[in-house]
C-alpha cells in the first residue's frame, strides 16, 4: 500500500510528490525520476515569442536571443532532447539512478 499525505495536506509540486512515490515504490524495484525540462523550441514558443514581440514592441530575434540567454548553454532544449532522456531512464544504463530531478535545460540559471 502506498502512503501519501492526507487529502488536506496542499498538493506539493510534482517533483516533490515524487519523493512518496520513490520512498513507497523502491522496495518493489520500482525507479522514480522526473525530467525538469527547459524551454524547449516548438508551436508554443513561437507563439509565446510572437506575442511578446507584438506586446512590447520588440523584434522577435530580439526577444528569442533573450529566451536563448536564460541557460548558460545559450540553446534551446528539443523535444528529442527529452526523447533522449526518457530512452536512457527506461533503459538498462540507468538500473541504478532512481529519486533523481533531472534537468535537461541547457543549465538554465534565470527563468524571468
Amino acid at each position: 500500500m502506498i502512503r501519501r499525505p492526507p487529502r488536506s495536506t496542499p498538493k506539493p509540486s510534482s517533483a516533490a510528490s515524487d519523493v512518496y512515490k520513490r520512498q513507497e515504490l523502491g522496495k518493489y524495484k520500482i525507479r522514480v525520476n522526473a525530467i525538469c525540462p527547459g524551454t524547449i523550441k516548438g508551436d508554443r514558443m513561437v507563439r509565446v515569442i510572437r506575442d511578446k514581440s507584438k506586446f512590447t514592441k520588440i523584434s522577435k530575434s530580439k526577444i528569442e536571443k533573450e529566451f536563448i540567454s536564460m541557460a548558460s548553454m545559450n540553446c534551446w532544449i528539443s523535444e528529442e532532447d527529452i526523447g533522449k532522456m526518457c530512452s536512457f531512464l527506461i533503459s538498462e544504463d540507468s538500473a541504478r539512478i532512481s529519486g533523481q530531478i533531472i534537468g535537461v535545460d541547457g543549465n538554465a540559471t534565470r527563468l524571468d
